[in-house]
């Protein structure tokens, strides 16, 4: 009788699970496909692993906390020693699931183009490729590109305006500004956990109270979009914030001695969601900015020759690419960031059965746990999947879409940019050639 109770109480709680987090096990909302369809080809769009703070020392971030942040491995904006070691993983299992799936041998060495690997020149970016490649093929001496001078920012993946107009700028503030949503919560959680107003910063005014209502966005040619405001002020120290957590093995030194719970850092990290959401996700932004790699993505997508590519960048191309290829609303499980999470891997991939070609869109990246604790991945260990459904396009009971059909949505996102010159009558500003193949 009481082995019945324990298992019912087991039950129930399972049950419970389920209905908080959405998910049954790790793979989240993904169903196998194994034995049903061959994997035949897998472009992954990967955002850099875990990095140091983007602010030097000396800087406001320092200024606007009395406490001391944590000993980076790293340089600023650069890849952490951690980071290094969850994407050496996760190239591994890379390497085991393709295996697996029979898309690659045991100890594969490409030939012939079958797998790329295309970089941002950023340090954060280079070297989250190296760690993967290692990783995924440690036989292999394939040589990562890269098409800009070390560490300034490759066009195809600078989410950059390369068009603007009066009415343009005037439609993309009213969408942008729509995104933004009341932020008083966050605000105060933050001020409280870096006890902001015991600061210098705060104390000198040199930096103001968080507040909402005072986001100013900026629109300048052949850069990103950005802005001014509490926002962009409260997106830093969040961000490094996140980052501490990520590193730090005290959870409670993390959070600068307060008690925080899962939902507090969700909170935390929502501030850094909507920063990125607002100046890359609204429609007209996202097709302006994205159409590089868009492009990118569709070439690489439609090479014959290929049967893996890895193009590494940021939070900011993965998030404005699903937002031009009109994504539908998701939020990620097991994950604070539960957009773009660091580390994380948009996955492209092409699985064939009955002779009929299909394209399953899906996130991998690390859940929190394996952030902080960094575990080795295995087939029985696998990162969190979630698949990704799109407006527009109808999926089939396996939730994977025709291979054409996906590809005639991406090449309609990819045309919306001219859609957009001929409607505000604006022409695109030539990006310059720099640095090497």
């Amino acid at each position: 009788m009481k082995n019945k109770r324990i298992l019912n109480i087991t039950i129930i709680l399972s049950i419970v699970l389920f209905l908080f987090t959405g998910t049954y096990s790790v793979k989240a909302n993904t169903r196998s496909l194994e034995g049903e369809y061959a994997l035949k080809q897998l472009v992954v769009l990967s955002r850099h692993n875990i990095r140091a703070p983007l602010s030097t020392k000396g800087s406001v971030l320092d200024s606007a906390t009395p406490h001391t942040w944590f000993e980076w491995s790293a340089n600023a904006s650069e890849l952490s020693l951690r980071g290094g070691l969850l994407e050496t993983a996760m190239g591994q299992y890379f390497r085991k699931w393709l295996e697996k799936e029979e898309l690659i041998p045991e100890n594969y060495r490409p030939q012939n183009e079958e797998v790329r690997f295309y970089s941002n020149a950023k340090q954060r970016t280079i070297a989250t490729s190296r760690y993967f490649l290692s990783g995924f093929l440690p036989v292999s001496d394939l040589e990562i590109i890269t098409k800009a001078d070390y560490d300034t920012m490759d066009p195809v993946f600078t989410p950059q305006f390369t068009f603007l107009s009066d009415t343009y700028i005037d439609d993309a503030k009213k969408q942008m500004e729509a995104l933004i949503p009341d932020l008083s919560k966050e605000y105060q959680l933050l001020t409280e956990v870096i006890d902001f107003k015991d600061s210098d910063a705060y104390k000198n005014k040199e930096v103001n109270d968080l507040v909402n209502g005072d986001t100013e966005l900026v629109f300048e040619n052949l850069k990103e979009p950005n802005m001014k405001g509490s926002l962009k002020t409260a997106t830093s120290l969040a961000d490094a914030l996140v980052l501490q957590y990520y590193e730090s093995p005290d959870e409670k030194a993390a959070a600068f001695n307060h008690e925080l719970s899962l939902e507090d850092w969700i909170s935390l990290s929502r501030i850094k969601d909507v920063y990125g959401d607002v100046l890359f996700t609204a429609p007209i932004v996202s097709v302006n900015v994205a159409h590089p790699l868009l492009e990118e993505i569709d070439s690489e997508m439609k090479n014959k020759q290929r049967l893996f590519s890895f193009l590494c960048g940021h939070d900011s191309n993965i998030g404005s690419v699903l937002a031009a290829l009109d994504v539908k609303e998701y939020t990620l499980p097991e994950a604070i960031e539960t957009k773009t999470p660091i580390g994380s891997k948009l996955c492209f991939e092409k699985w064939e059965k009955d002779n009929e070609q299909f394209v399953r869109v899906r996130l991998v990246y690390d859940s929190v746990d394996k952030l902080r604790n960094i575990s080795i991945h295995d087939l029985n260990n696998e990162p969190v999947s979630y698949q990704l459904e799109f407006k527009g396009l109808n999926p089939n009971e396996d939730g994977l879409y025709k291979y054409d059909d996906f590809i005639n949505h991406l090449e309609n996102a990819i045309k919306q940019y001219d859609v957009l010159l001929n409607k505000y009558n604006a022409s695109p500003v030539i990006i310059p050639k720099t640095g090497i193949e």
